[in-house]
């Protein structure tokens, strides 16, 4: 296969699975703990349309992040506020974000930019640059796969690489820290954690936060290294694709990003097969070649669901016994 051709492919795999890998390690924390979130589809979408607002108004890239973050822990605090405090439904309480999300943001970008729900295009000093390029030339000029290599690996914007390395840094926190033991426990058995005199509702809040802070990665990707603007419903089902790839993935960092690339190679293949004539069958149509990602979705959850096994606690809000 063409050098050019490999590394494209896997640039795009890169590309595409950032914002899922992100998303999907967002879930990991606060499902770890105990916590459903099947809102991530919502916060990836409200961050990606605050970092578009703030952005395409203020001209600032640091001023949108921030503003996004603030905004994606602020929908963690909810969730926690009203099923971690008061031990409502998660599920339902998910939902109601994502489709509160889905409605608000085009509201609101009506109201302010009135153009259809869209972002205005944001300036260049708000857009992430492509990163490493002068490394990426050096590769290029070593035998066989430095062509491969220096296109599939470098530049790639900051996020694209924040999410790589975040993927050992949510493995080192769970793994091989006293916190992740603790919050591994709170998911698992929270009466022996209480036993322990650690506050279960403390480690769900901690988990939440950094969920909103990866969640709100996730988003701000979309429009700050991805898109040029905001446009409604643009995370295009992206929060369950990860919540699917954080099940096939046992919970785990590192399976839940392999699930990520593997949604992410399929998505960059599918984007390459669009035009093209297969033998006997002909040209494939769009809408079939789009629904790939989601159809293997389907297929793992169906394949893989009853193997995977969830925290014990998972879901189950703790009643601190006196």
């Amino acid at each position: 296969m063409d050098e050019v051709l490999v590394g494209t492919l896997l640039a795009s795999t890169l590309r595409v699975s950032t914002p899922l890998i992100l998303c999907a390690l967002a879930g990991v924390l606060c499902e770890r703990a105990g916590v459903i979130d099947l809102g991530l589809e919502g916060k990836m979408l409200l961050t990606a349309f605050a970092a578009a607002a703030v952005g395409s108004v203020s001209g600032s890239l640091w001023l949108a992040l921030a503003v996004a973050m603030t905004l994606g822990v602020a929908l963690s605090m909810l969730h926690g506020y009203a099923c971690v405090t008061h031990r409502g439904d998660q599920v339902v309480l998910g939902m109601a974000i994502t489709m509160t999300a889905a409605g608000l943001t085009v509201v609101l970008g009506i109201a302010w930019f009135q153009q259809g729900g869209q972002t205005p295009p944001l300036p260049d000093s708000v857009r992430l640059a492509p990163l490493g390029r002068e490394a990426g030339e050096w590769v290029a000029g070593l035998p066989l796969v430095g062509k491969a290599l220096s296109i599939a690996l470098f530049g790639h914007t900051a996020f694209v690489y924040l999410s790589l390395l975040l993927v050992a840094a949510v493995w080192w926190l769970l793994f091989r820290t006293r916190f992740g033991l603790r919050l591994r426990a709170a998911g698992e058995n929270p009466a022996m954690v209480d036993a322990a005199g650690v506050s279960v509702l403390k480690l769900r809040y901690q988990a939440l936060a950094l969920n909103g802070v990866l969640a709100s990665f996730a988003g701000a990707t979309l429009v700050l290294a991805q898109n040029p603007s905001f446009i409604p419903n643009m995370t295009a089902g992206r929060g369950y694709m990860a919540l699917a790839a954080m099940i096939f993935g046992k919970w785990h960092p590192v399976g839940a990003l392999a699930a990520c690339l593997l949604f992410g190679f399929l998505d960059a293949v599918s984007i390459r097969l669009q035009g093209t004539e297969l033998p006997v069958i002909g040209a494939v149509p769009v809408q079939a070649i789009q629904a790939l990602p989601y159809v293997l979705t389907v297929v793992l959850l169906a394949g893989f669901i009853g193997r995977a096994h969830a925290p014990a606690a998972l879901g189950r809000p703790y009643v601190k016994e006196r």
